[in-house]
């Protein structure tokens, strides 16, 4: 067994401990591999596990990947920011994009995602923390924006992504995802035929066990399965 390969158990046990201790089912819970900056034959050994989704954040790099590795039954998401040039790519490559974090954005990818492939999946970006040095909707713009993005096609919002404030603080933590939870069950109040808005993306290494606490339904983990990252010869 790979080092890989352990990782992902490890991170799997640890996704059904934090599920069993909130009365959860824990196959409701995807694992995301975080896989920016990581070679093809490393996401062929997370493969071999039975590993089907894989984040990436750089486009160009993306792209390498989602060429070199046709053969594997992959699904492809993007999450890292959006620049408005690389949304045609990125509708054309994709299965999902969690970082739509503007209508602009929204709208680029449902003009450009062509119409023989299914929908693309999208999740919102919401900057629960309010943090300047980060994008998304705030609550309030969300559901202003959110009439027009529904309305979209060739795009479906599958729910709400959150990268929120770090803390070592587990009730800290908790909070942001709290928060994130019940503008998910506010909307979907408000919007009742939007049946497929399912998804929770939240939770990375240092918060899974907090996001999971709040109703996660998927976690986005890097490096606690491939190990420290090397940026050096990242593609943007």
């Amino acid at each position: 067994m790979t080092n890989i390969a352990k990782n992902i158990a490890t991170v799997r046990a640890q996704i059904n401990e934090a599920a069993q201790n909130e009365q959860r089912n824990a196959d409701q819970i995807t694992l995301l591999a975080v896989s920016k900056t990581r070679s093809s034959d490393e996401l062929r050994q997370a493969c071999a596990t039975g590993q089907k989704d894989f984040g990436e954040n750089y486009l160009q790099e993306a792209l390498d990947k989602i060429e070199q590795l046709q053969g594997e039954a992959i699904c492809w998401h993007f999450i890292g920011p959006i620049q408005s040039n690389k949304t045609r790519a990125i509708s054309e490559n994709f299965d999902w994009v969690h970082s739509v974090d503007r209508l602009k954005i929204a709208q680029r990818l449902s003009a450009q995602r062509p119409a023989e492939m299914p929908s693309l999946n999208i999740c919102l970006q919401v900057n629960i923390s309010a943090e300047e040095s980060k994008s998304g909707f705030t609550p309030e713009t969300l559901l202003e924006a959110l009439p027009e993005i529904v309305e979209l096609p060739n795009i479906t919002v599958r729910g709400l992504m959150a990268i929120p404030a770090s803390s070592d603080d587990p009730q800290q933590q908790r909070q942001p995802f709290a928060q994130l939870r019940e503008l998910q069950q506010k909307i979907q109040t408000q919007y009742p035929a939007l049946k497929q808005l399912d998804t929770l993306s939240m939770g990375m290494s240092g918060d899974m066990a907090a996001a999971i606490a709040e109703g996660s339904t998927m976690v986005r983990i890097g490096t606690a399965i491939f190990g420290p990252r090397d940026y050096s010869n990242k593609k943007q």
